[in-house]
């Protein structure tokens, strides 16, 4: 086959990107460290993942195309060098850590991973690792449950990961964990469950729902510390109707009980703390991996306009912080507001902070209007506390609320959650997002 047409096929399997028929990078996978250097492969390919690695070999199997693996960059698979007319299949963008076992002290990874990617994964406490996977495999196991792993990355990448960039250099403060959950998590998931003709999909947020007339409602889990309403805001009345909760109802405690009393390895694992694609809590060097250009200096103003400092990005600021900003003064001062227009900060005395009126876009609402009639109670951070309001429902999921007291450092691009009481707990009624 013509290079050109197997160029061509190999396009729909991996890209553009991911193939090269460049010289130097021919020659340098075609050298021989021990017998010269031999005549040039025809290309070089870089699959991303397991999946585009069989294609890769299902297609060259079929058109009787010969191949190389190359592993790393670590010399090609048993000392084989590729020789002219073959196909290099390097393992260089395959840098995925697939599993981590912390009792076996085994770290299972892909051609591609780095000594120091396995050194960051293994000092690492966050969610949704290969440690997650393998945890979860013995759970299903110990369970007699079948195991399946999905992969989502892509539409991670694009629905939470490449959001929450775009948001910051808005200028806004954004929750990924509530995109997370619109979208991989309650519809992909969603979906998939439904395609299984399962009877639910049951999940272990806290989360606390009430079944009562074939309708389901959404209520604050008992144990407030661990409570997660505030993240499922967006969740729609289909969704409700077959999701479970099982968690809402239990404090942390019981239902690490009931993991030992199963004797399953998970009872005494630490809990996620940080967002799980951002280390260490470093949002800023995710936004910088991704939009290194963001990095742009600008000016700090004060409210009257008038320039007090020079900023360094204002992916690196959040309205109400206060660290960071470098600008003496008696009193300290806090960010106000972000102009994302003209890369400038304003920053302000901690009272100019205080907001009474909130506008919402992209609401979303659990209930009828008429609930909205009196007073409500809101949440407008994760952390914070609920908090007394008038919510007037305008069109186009347009909603205006008015707090009793003010509140500090409401932000862009965070959640305004609406909750009622009733004799079962603090039911959510929706929510949007801040807009101004």
């Amino acid at each position: 086959m013509q290079v050109s047409s197997l160029k061509e096929k190999l396009r729909h399997i991996l890209g553009e990107n991911n193939i090269t028929d460049s010289s130097d990078d021919l020659h340098h996978w075609g050298k021989d460290w021990t017998q010269g250097f031999p005549p040039n492969p025809c290309l070089v390919v870089f699959p991303e993942n397991t999946t585009e690695v069989s294609k890769t070999l299902a297609l060259c199997n079929e058109i009787g195309q010969s191949v190389v693996p190359s592993g790393g960059r670590t010399g090609q698979t048993a000392g084989a060098t590729a020789t002219q007319n073959e196909l290099v299949i390097s393992m260089d963008k395959m840098r995925r850590v697939v599993e981590v076992d912390t009792k076996g002290l085994s770290i299972q990874v892909e051609a591609g991973v780095c000594t120091q990617v396995v050194q960051e994964v293994a000092a690492s406490k966050q969610c949704c690792s290969g440690q997650d996977i393998m945890d979860a495999k013995r759970v299903a196991h110990k369970l007699d449950i079948e195991h399946k792993i999905l992969y989502y990355q892509d539409k991670f990448k694009q629905g939470v990961i490449d959001n929450f960039v775009e948001s910051y250099l808005k200028g806004e403060t954004p929750i990924p964990c509530v995109q997370c959950n619109q979208t991989v998590k309650f519809k992909d998931l969603f979906e998939f469950s439904k395609d299984l003709n399962a009877d639910a999909l049951i999940t272990g947020h806290y989360v606390k729902s009430l079944t009562q007339n074939n309708l389901t409602n959404m209520y604050q889990a008992i144990d407030e510390n661990r409570d997660q309403s505030y993240f499922l805001f967006n969740t729609t009345r289909e969704q409700l109707n077959y999701i479970r909760f099982p968690l809402g109802g239990l404090l942390k405690d019981k239902t690490r009980e009931i993991a030992k009393n199963l004797n399953l390895n998970v009872a005494d694992k630490p809990d996620s703390q940080d967002i799980c694609f951002v280390p260490n809590g470093d949002y800023a060097s995710v936004i910088k991996k991704f939009k290194p250009e963001s990095y742009k200096k600008g000016n700090i103003k004060n409210l009257d306009g008038k320039v007090v400092g020079v900023h360094d990005g204002i992916v690196n600021f959040t309205i109400g912080q206060r660290k960071g900003i470098k600008v003496s003064n008696e009193e300290p001062f806090y960010v106000i507001r972000i102009d994302a227009e003209k890369n400038e900060i304003y920053i302000g005395p901690k009272e100019e902070l205080a907001r009474i009126d909130i506008n919402l876009k992209n609401s979303n609402l659990l209930t009828n209007k008429e609930e909205f009639n009196e007073n409500i109670l809101v949440k407008v951070r994760s952390t914070g506390k609920l908090l007394d309001a008038k919510v007037n429902i305008e069109d186009n999921n347009n909603v205006k609320v008015s707090l009793l007291k003010p509140e500090y450092g409401i932000s862009p691009g965070q959640a305004c959650v609406f909750y009622k009481k009733d004799q079962f707990g603090h039911k959510v009624l929706g929510g949007g997002w801040i807009k101004d």
